[in-house]
């Protein structure tokens, strides 16, 4: 039997069009042969759709393999994906991109990687690897990348950083697509970004800094993660310019995946009033365009991916084809699980409590400001709390300590102090730190900081919680990052210790993803590399103590 040939009676929604009628679609090897129109739309039957893409994710956060990514996010009735491998590049490099590229060949759902722009993302932090022009030529030539990714380092797009210039110059020589990270930029400085050909930003999270960027010629990329949410502060952009708005998760953790992709962005775009013609051209139509993927949009001659739904309202997916194949069929996937063998590169060493010992000095100490759902940070000064001539944390003042650890060669922890995780006690440590990777952990006092973190180097990777003398783990081999099991597993241990990081007292929606973005030194105002505290305003180390 053919799996790739079929035919179906449902409503079929013309996006461009703007019209919907009860048709028979018919495919054969995978490509849509017919579309005949049997009349007006019946609301008894179902709609077929173009199907979800997400235009911007990093399959790592995830912590799934791209196979295991798109054996679960098909159940969504997502067909596509536009990746930045960023994350585990900045692990492994090349021998990173090449495991991502190897594992999305065992699934039918076409994944468009990028050609990291910044790996490292910058020089104030170790990582394991680096990727310059050369490098980036290569994947570009070779077809294993088909855009130049996210490209943060905006303060080098602006000052002509030669490095900068010539992987800009890469893209264009190719003709690919440049993604865009500019969070907050404005003013001369936006429209001199997008004049070096960076055509989208997904880093938006006010309509004016979104319309601003319209304005300057870049797409907007509406970004509804696990820890970023700007939806409901952009999505009035889909009415306004329906044709260059797009629709992304950016980092979604296994439990939210599991629940849900890009078809819950559709129904809640709907819920606000929004066109369905509209809704769907942004999540299905715009990001086949901009990054010329290799996907149908329900037309004579082009590929047959698409999602059949119940209603137009919440877009519960019945069924997904890519390329004319079933792949998923009531919230079941179709696809198997592929086992897979772990690449890694893990340097680190124990550490003990003498570690983490931050010397009294000064009146106050900078502070970094934690918020829910956001990645920026605010810089606060506070008084600190001494015991025995050492700063320590403050439970009472919701004051914990944050620590980095080098996972890449042996050298002491850099320290921190944090507001806005909540920890009433324990710990919490990861070995998923944006972007490059290093340990990071926050914790209520340092016996708890050290047992999460020795936690997680003994894994060689993994996210862990620590409470008392107890320590509970989820072990992520793939390069600290992504775990080799299957997705509902994954989910399922992943959602009982955000569980047991809530019991402790954190107040957040996602505690570890949050973690993982305190290393971010892209994103303002403060934050924490393994060298140190980092300012994000002025691009610069800062000192933890103030003195008068």
């Amino acid at each position: 039997m053919n799996l790739n040939q079929g035919s179906f009676i449902a409503n079929i929604v013309q996006i461009l069009e703007r019209r919907i009628v009860l048709a028979e679609v018919s495919w054969n090897n995978g490509t849509i042969a017919s579309i005949i129109e049997l009349s007006d739309e019946d609301p008894s039957r179902p709609y077929l759709l173009p199907g979800f893409i997400d235009a911007h994710v990093h399959i790592e956060s995830s912590m799934l393999t791209p196979a295991e990514f798109a054996r679960i996010a098909c159940r969504h009735g997502t067909v596509a994906t536009v990746s930045d491998p960023h994350e585990i590049a900045n692990v492994l490099g090349l021998e990173g991109i090449r495991f991502m590229c190897d594992s999305a060949a065992l699934t039918p759902m076409p994944i468009l990687f990028g050609a990291p722009s910044c790996v490292p993302a910058t020089p104030f932090e170790t990582s394991g690897a680096r990727l310059d022009s050369v490098q980036l030529a290569w994947l570009l030539e070779n077809r294993q990348a088909g855009y130049l990714s996210e490209v943060m380092n905006y303060p080098g797009v602006l000052h002509d950083d030669p490095e900068i210039a010539a992987k800009l110059a890469l893209a264009k020589r190719f003709g690919y697509p440049i993604d865009g990270h500019a969070p907050g930029l404005s003013g001369e400085d936006v429209k001199r970004y997008a004049a070096a050909g960076i055509s989208t930003d997904h880093e938006c999270s006010t309509l004016d800094e979104a319309r601003e960027k319209l304005a300057a010629g870049m797409h907007i990329l509406i970004r509804e993660g696990s820890a970023a949410r700007n939806f409901e502060a952009l999505h009035p952009l889909i009415g306004e310019a329906p044709e260059r708005v797009m629709l992304c998760s950016d980092d979604k953790h296994p439990d939210d995946l599991v629940a849900g992709h890009i078809n819950v962005l559709v129904a809640r775009a709907i819920a606000h009033g929004h066109s369905v013609f509209d809704a769907l051209r942004c999540a299905c139509w715009n990001p086949v365009d901009h990054y010329d993927l290799p996907v149908g949009r329900l037309r004579v001659g082009e590929r047959m991916d698409a999602v059949l739904v119940e209603n137009l309202t919440d877009f519960s997916v019945l069924v997904t084809w890519i390329a004319g194949q079933k792949v998923a069929e009531h919230c079941k996937s179709l696809l198997v699980h592929h086992e897979t063998k772990p690449v890694n590169r893990f340097a680190a060493v124990p550490i003990d409590t003498s570690d983490l010992k931050v010397p009294a000095s000064g009146e106050q100490i900078r502070v970094i400001k934690a918020f829910d759902g956001e990645l920026f940070t605010q810089a606060l000064l506070r008084t600190p709390k001494i015991e025995h001539d050492k700063i320590v944390p403050d439970i009472e003042c919701d004051r914990l300590m944050l620590t980095v650890v080098n996972r890449y060669e042996v050298a002491r922890p850099a320290l921190a102090f944090i507001e806005g995780f909540g920890l009433q006690r324990g710990a919490l440590a990861s070995s998923v730190a944006h972007d490059s990777h290093n340990i990071i952990a926050v914790g209520a006092d340092t016996d708890a900081i050290c047992r999460a973190v020795n936690a997680v180097i003994a894994a060689q990777g993994g996210i862990a919680v620590a409470d008392r003398e107890h320590v509970e783990l989820l072990p992520l081999p793939i390069a600290g990052l992504m775990s080799d099991a299957d997705g509902d597993s994954v989910a399922a241990r992943y959602a009982e210790l955000e569980a047991s990081a809530k019991r402790l007292g954190s107040p957040l929606r996602a505690p570890f993803m949050t973690l993982s973005f305190m290393a971010l030194l892209v994103i303002p105002e403060l934050k924490l590399s393994d060298r140190g505290l980092f300012d994000g305003r002025t691009f610069s180390f800062t000192p933890l103590t103030v003195t008068p």
